[in-house]
């Protein structure tokens, strides 16, 4: 047996692994009267994500950077959905989902913070920012604290990080240079977003400590999605081959948040970090507490700026 069938076989604790699909860790749970609200929902794991919750029985709240392209992905959900506009890059746009999500007065069982930008070639600025940063982890920031008022209290944060938050500069986030001013590099930036955003699951479930709430951060894996639609052309190429051999498909990639994000096994499980549907390492300074706190507070500063 190959090395990689014997990866792709392999399950964890909790019963599922790396080739277990969005649709089997589902298998059997009854969301009806849920509420989940999911960004980046008209493509890759977004898609399926609300694919599959919705076929359990969950109203999604489908959020995507326009409601046309939002409504369009409705279409595909066998249940109740809800189409809003949330582009990550524009406040305006984020606080008007947050507005729109207040109005219709409904719970929010959970809260899946899945779209995100990915090793844009070259360094580019968001209302002063480095984009992926602010893309990644600033327009979450401001969708998730604009509607805490809006969690049912038992309610589910799960936010998309990466592998690649291994990937952030040598000190973690780069405070004394947030923009990379100096020296940019693609993954280097990619790695510090996904970095923030398990810092920021982790603030978030300290929070929520003493409650029924709970946040926690995911690994979906390597996807062929057009996440990497900035990668360059060795990549694209490249990615095929890849795709074949070791890259899980959008059902396996989407698997781990779905089961985070749902399964019964989970409730007042928070703070962690999931892989392949169990819990997994991460890095040092994925855990350390005072720049989550440092982080949470210089976002704070960038977003009040806004």
């Amino acid at each position: 047996m190959s090395l990689y069938s014997l990866v792709k076989g392999r399950r964890g604790e909790s019963g599922f692994g790396y080739a277990s699909t969005a649709e089997e860790v589902t298998n059997g749970l009854d969301l009806k009267g849920k509420t989940i609200l999911i960004t980046g929902v008209n493509s890759g794991l977004g898609q399926e994500s609300a694919r599959v919750l919705s076929m359990r029985g969950a109203r999604i709240v489908a959020a995507a950077r326009s409601r046309e392209k939002a409504a369009e992905a409705c279409r595909g959900f066998s249940g109740d959905s809800i189409p809003v506009a949330c582009e990550l890059s524009d406040p305006a746009s984020v606080r008007a989902c947050v507005a729109t999500v207040k109005e219709l007065g409904i719970p929010l069982d959970v809260l899946l913070c899945n779209a995100g930008i990915m090793a844009l070639p070259n360094r580019e600025l968001c209302h002063g920012q480095e984009m992926q940063f602010f893309t990644n982890h600033v327009g979450h920031f401001i969708l998730v604290t604009g509607l805490l008022d809006q969690l049912s209290d038992t309610a589910r944060v799960v936010i998309l990080s990466s592998g690649a938050h291994t990937m952030a500069p040598s000190a973690g986030i780069q405070f004394d240079d947030l923009t990379f001013n100096t020296g940019y590099k693609p993954w280097v930036a990619y790695g510090q977003s996904k970095l923030a955003n398990l810092l920021f699951a982790r603030s978030l479930a300290r929070r929520f400590a003493g409650t029924g709430r709970t946040a926690n951060a995911v690994h979906p894996g390597v996807i062929a999605t057009n996440l990497g639609r900035h990668m360059g052309l060795v990549a694209r190429i490249v990615s095929p081959i890849a795709s074949a051999v070791a890259m899980k498909n959008v059902h396996e990639g989407a698997a781990t948040q779905c089961y985070v994000a749902s399964h019964p096994s989970l409730a007042g499980v928070s703070g962690e970090y999931f892989a392949d549907c169990n819990v997994a390492k991460s890095s040092r300074h994925s855990q350390d507490a005072a720049m989550g706190d440092r982080l949470w507070k210089v976002t704070e500063e960038i977003v009040a700026k806004l």
